[in-house]
């Protein structure tokens, strides 16, 4: 499994952790990034994100196809992105 995981990510420089924990007899994944992506992504193919403070300020994004991508929660466009993808969320509420 870490194997194709391993295929999967690297070509996005960056590396989560994927910790399994239980809560009432239901196991959670909890995602955490551990180096950034320095390339700026098409806002366009972002569906969702997760904000981490640990153990770096980071902001995870999720592509319409699953796949999960770290970048440092302090650049402009990382915050315009997030920006977007809440008023997309308010959108669909209406």
């Amino acid at each position: 499994l870490w194997q194709n995981i391993n295929k999967i990510f690297i070509p996005f420089s960056f590396t989560y952790f994927s910790l399994l924990g239980s809560a009432s007899s239901q196991s959670m994944r909890k995602f955490s990034c551990v180096t950034l992506s320095t390339r700026q992504l098409n806002i366009q193919n972002l569906v969702n994100y997760e904000k981490q403070q640990v153990p770096t300020n980071a902001i995870m994004f999720i592509t319409a196809k699953g796949i999960r991508i770290c970048v440092s929660a302090d650049q402009r466009w990382v915050q315009n992105a997030v920006k977007r993808i809440d008023e997309r969320r308010a959108a669909k509420r209406k």
